[in-house]
C-alpha cells in the first residue's frame, strides 16, 4: 500500500535506515523464546541440541545441564534427530524522532551432533511519533491455513493494521531497547511491568492519566485498564483519592469491581475509607455479600407482587392442608400457606420451588422444614401417591437432616390423608 500522507512517507524512509538484528539480540531470542532439549538414547548417550556436545547420562532424568555450554535442557528420550522450532519476539528501538516496535519470527534448526542454527525474519514494525500517531510497516500477509501466513519475498511497506500483527506484537520483548525522549519524559522506564509495549506506548503518548499512573507506580491498575475494555475515566476521581493518600492498588481488577459495588450500594466513592481499604479482598467480598442481600430483597419484593394474582387459586387448591405441622421435638415441618411464602422460600433457599410454579401443580404440596427460625429443607409431597417426592436444602443440596426429614414426613402422612378425606 502506498503511503498516503507526510507521516507515512517519512516513516517509510526511516524504515530503510533501521539496523539489522545484532548477534546479542539474536542470542537473547534463542535463549529465551524457544525450548532447549537434550537428546538421550536408551543406553544413556546424551546430546545437547544447542551446541552438539555428547556425554553419557546413566540415570534418566527430566532435566539436565549441558557440561559444555551450561544450558538448562529438557531431556527427550527419542530417536528423532532433527527439530525445528519457531517463535515470535519483538524489539523496541528509536529511529530518529520515531519510536518503533519491530516484530521478528525466530526459526531454530536443531540436529543431533550439530550446533543449533537460529535465524530471524522481520515481519513488521509499528511506528509512533511523539504525538502518538501510529502506522504499520510490514511484509504482506497472505491467505493460508493459518492466520500468520506471510509472503517473505514481499517488500516492507505501509500495511493496514489487523489482529494478526497486533497479536504478534504481544510476544516477548528484548530487555535491551531504546526509546524516544518523549516516552522517557512521560515515565517510561526499563521495566515494562508485564504491560504490552504496543498498548503502553500509544497510551503513554496520548493520555496524561496513563502517565500519572506510571509515574505513581500504580502498575497493576494500569495493566488491567490497558489489557481490558475498562475505561480509566470512569474510575479517575477514585484513583485521585488513592494517589492523594499514598494508597497502592495491588489488584486492578478487584479494585475496579469494588468501586462498581460501592456505586451500586450508594456508598461515597470519594471517601478514602471506602476506596483505600487496608484489606481489598475482604472489603470486596463484604460488598459482594451486601449486594447479593440487596438483590435478594428486591427479587423477593417483585415475587411477592407477582404472587398476589395466584393466591386465590392456591387457597382453593391447598387451603384444606393449612395448619398441618409435623414435629419430632427439634425439626418442624409445616405446609406453606400462601404463594408469597413459597416465593420467599425459593428466594432464601436459592432453588426453583417458586420459579417452576410448584404452587400451581394440582397434586403437589409444599412444606418447609425448619429448626427454630432457620430453614433447613423444602419438601414436596405427591398428593396422589402420598409420599415425599423430593426434599432440597440451600442451592438444592442435601443437608445432614435430609433422611430424617423424609422419614418424619412419610411417617406422619396420615395427617395429610385425613385432610384429603375430610
Amino acid at each position: 500500500m502506498k503511503p498516503r500522507n507526510k507521516f507515512e512517507k517519512a516513516v517509510l524512509v526511516q524504515s530503510g535506515k533501521l539496523r539489522p538484528l545484532t548477534k546479542a539480540q539474536l542470542s537473547w531470542a534463542f535463549r529465551e523464546c524457544v525450548s532447549h532439549f537434550a537428546h538421550r538414547l536408551p543406553k544413556g548417550r546424551t546430546t545437547c541440541m544447542d551446541c552438539g556436545h555428547q556425554w553419557v547420562m546413566r540415570k534418566a532424568t527430566d532435566h539436565c545441564v549441558c557440561p559444555k555450554c551450561h544450558a538448562k535442557l529438557e531431556v527427550k528420550n527419542t530417536l528423532v534427530r532433527k527439530i525445528q522450532q519457531k517463535a515470535y519476539f519483538t524489539l523496541l528501538e528509536k529511529c530518529g524522532e520515531y519510536q518503533t516496535l519491530r516484530m521478528f519470527l525466530l526459526v531454530v534448526e536443531m540436529e543431533k551432533g550439530c550446533r543449533a542454527a537460529p535465524y530471524a525474519l522481520e515481519i513488521g514494525q509499528y511506528w509512533w511519533n511523539a504525538d502518538g500517531k501510529q502506522t504499520l510497516v510490514a511484509i504482506q500477509r497472505i491467505l493460508g491455513r493459518y492466520l500468520d501466513t506471510f509472503s517473505f519475498a514481499s517488500p516492507m511497506t505501509i500495511r493496514g493494521d489487523n489482529g494478526v500483527y497486533r497479536h504478534i506484537a504481544t510476544f516477548d520483548t528484548c530487555p535491551r531497547y531504546s526509546v524516544i525522549d518523549t516516552l522517557k519524559r512521560n515515565g517510561f522506564r526499563s521495566d515494562l511491568q508485564d504491560i504490552e509495549p504496543a498498548k503502553l506506548i500509544p497510551a503513554l503518548l496520548t493520555d496524561p492519566k496513563v502517565e500519572t499512573l506510571l509515574k505513581a507506580g500504580q502498575y497493576d491498575l494500569l495493566r488491567y485498564c490497558l489489557h481490558s475494555s475498562t475505561r480509566l475515566d470512569d474510575y479517575w476521581p477514585s484513583v485521585k483519592i488513592c494517589l492523594r493518600n499514598g494508597y497502592t492498588i495491588t489488584d486492578g481488577s478487584m479494585w475496579c469491581d469494588t468501586i462498581d459495588l460501592l456505586r451500586r450500594m450508594g456508598k461515597d466513592t470519594h471517601s478514602p475509607k471506602y476506596v483505600c481499604p487496608a484489606d481489598l479482598k475482604a472489603e470486596h467480598d463484604k460488598l459482594v455479600e451486601q449486594r447479593n442481600r440487596k438483590e435478594e430483597r428486591e427479587r423477593l419484593v417483585l415475587r411477592r407482587k407477582e404472587a398476589a394474582q395466584y393466591e386465590k387459586d392456591y387457597l382453593l387448591q391447598k387451603g384444606k392442608f393449612f395448619g398441618i405441622v409435623i414435629t419430632d421435638g427439634m425439626l418442624n415441618v409445616r405446609v406453606l400457606e400462601s404463594v408469597a411464602e413459597i416465593a420467599e422460600e425459593g428466594t432464601l433457599m436459592h432453588h426453583c420451588v417458586y420459579a417452576n410454579a410448584y404452587y400451581r401443580k394440582e397434586n403437589s404440596l409444599i412444606l418447609s422444614a425448619t429448626i427454630g427460625n432457620k430453614r433447613i429443607e423444602t419438601v414436596e409431597v405427591d398428593l396422589k401417591k402420598l409420599c415425599v417426592v423430593q426434599s432440597r436444602g440451600v442451592c438444592n443440596q442435601n443437608t445432614e437432616y435430609h433422611d430424617r426429614i423424609i422419614d418424619l414426613v412419610n411417617s406422619n402422612m396420615n395427617l395429610i390423608r385425613q385432610r384429603i378425606s375430610a
